[in-house]
């Protein structure tokens, strides 16, 4: 659940006359893409506008293999990014959402009954931070939900410190997966210097397993059996451009966890995912099959008893 954007990607600075290429994403889209690539079956709660783009844009999420079932039109303006895209990760954003017709998302655009049924539901802090009502139906998701997600994904540009660490305090509760960034998130929201302090604060307030991104180093997981492993990045075969990848990640990961897989086969799937998704411009630029991102994981050895399942 969360906001669609049109992405307006450039190769090089902002300027008068570049050349962009106009594409769809937003972080709610690119984790339900990796999640649909990865096997499972999914939907997207989201608002689009009621006009030419939101038909386009309800066409994409259809062509990624995504339900648009739980989709709303209204009336508005759809949200819109600017990125210059940089293999080297330093990306420019400038965006245009205040106001958008994601950000209408309420409570009640939650149905209990759906949310409860769904394997898992995904939710994040950019969801929470676009406005008041977003927040509260993520909220409302997370007190239905059987299994819930949610990726901090903290942006200053659109909440507090105070107000993201707010929101990811009351998710954590209740929370069966959190996925934050170390050292952003990790430091700026819970106080914590290492992953494995920020994992273990996180399981102190509640969720039940943390999976802490530590960027092309690896993934430190903690997790209800108590477990503690250390999962190491998958090399990518080449890098346009790092939107997305850590949706993917997440994506990815609760796919393969939902369909059985356990947490570090699951990781290491959507560490594979993220490492490929990198060499495609654009949040849904490309993303991998699971035979590609299968064929991608087995590159790295496993640690033991991280062997992803072939369900």
């Amino acid at each position: 659940m969360g906001e669609i954007l049109v992405e307006v990607a450039t190769d090089v600075a902002f300027g008068h006359g570049v050349r962009a290429q106009l594409g769809i994403s937003g972080d709610a889209l690119n984790v339900a893409a990796a999640a649909a690539a990865a096997g499972a079956r999914v939907g997207l709660l989201s608002v689009l506008t009621d006009d030419d783009l939101g038909r386009a844009i309800a066409a994409r999420i259809v062509e990624l293999g995504i339900s648009p079932d739980l989709l709303k039109v209204r009336s508005g303006q759809q949200g819109v990014y600017l990125v210059h895209c940089d293999p080297d990760g330093q990306r420019e954003f400038s965006y245009a959402r205040t106001g958008s017709v994601g950000s209408t998302l309420g409570p009640d655009d939650v149905e209990p009954a759906v949310f409860a049924a769904a394997g898992a539901v995904v939710a994040g802090g950019i969801a929470c931070a676009v406005s008041e009502s977003s927040r509260a139906a993520v909220m409302k998701a997370a007190a239905v939900a059987k299994r819930l997600v949610f990726d901090p994904n903290f942006r200053p540009r659109l909440t507090s410190v105070e107000e993201a660490t707010a929101a990811l305090l009351q998710v954590a509760t209740r929370a069966f997966l959190v996925t934050p960034s170390f050292p952003g998130e990790t430091s700026a929201l819970l106080g914590c210097s290492t992953p494995v302090e920020a994992a273990a604060k996180l399981r102190s307030l509640g969720a039940r397993n943390v999976a802490v991104t530590c960027g092309a180093n690896g993934i430190q997981l903690d997790d209800d059996g108590l477990d503690k492993t250390w999962i190491d990045s998958i090399p990518a075969p080449a890098v346009v451009d790092q939107t997305g990848a850590g949706d993917a990640f997440v994506g990815t990961l609760t796919a393969r966890l939902v369909l059985g897989d356990s947490l570090p086969g699951a990781a290491r799937y959507g560490a594979a995912a993220a490492s490929l998704v990198v060499g495609g411009k654009g949040g849904t630029g490309f993303i991998p099959t699971l035979e590609q991102t299968r064929a991608h994981a087995s590159t790295s050895p496993a640690p033991e008893g991280a062997a992803p399942s072939h369900a």
